[in-house]
């Protein structure tokens, strides 16, 4: 794939990834409290594994680390959320 491609992979990754953030500032205006919506996690795993894919491609150790290490984590947490709804 062209550096282009990856850019553009890279940018909407990004963009998902932040998304998460607005989404619960809205979800938690709504409540009137501090909470995390499910969306929330999704948001997360998608952005990650978009962010870490363009991590890979572009042979970054610490960005791969960083991205690999929160996928563990907010998969962790929609996991003791899902137990939570059962």
């Amino acid at each position: 794939m062209s550096a282009n491609i990856w850019l553009t992979v890279g940018l909407i990754g990004q963009m998902i990834f932040s998304a998460r953030f607005v989404v619960q500032w809205i979800h938690s205006e709504r409540h009137r409290r501090s909470s995390m919506p499910m969306s929330f996690w999704y948001l997360s795993i998608v952005g990650a594994v978009i962010l870490l894919c363009y991590a890979v491609y572009m042979h970054d150790p610490v960005f791969i680390i960083g991205q690999a290490g929160g996928l563990l984590i907010y998969s962790r947490n929609l996991q003791l959320r899902w137990r939570e709804a059962a």
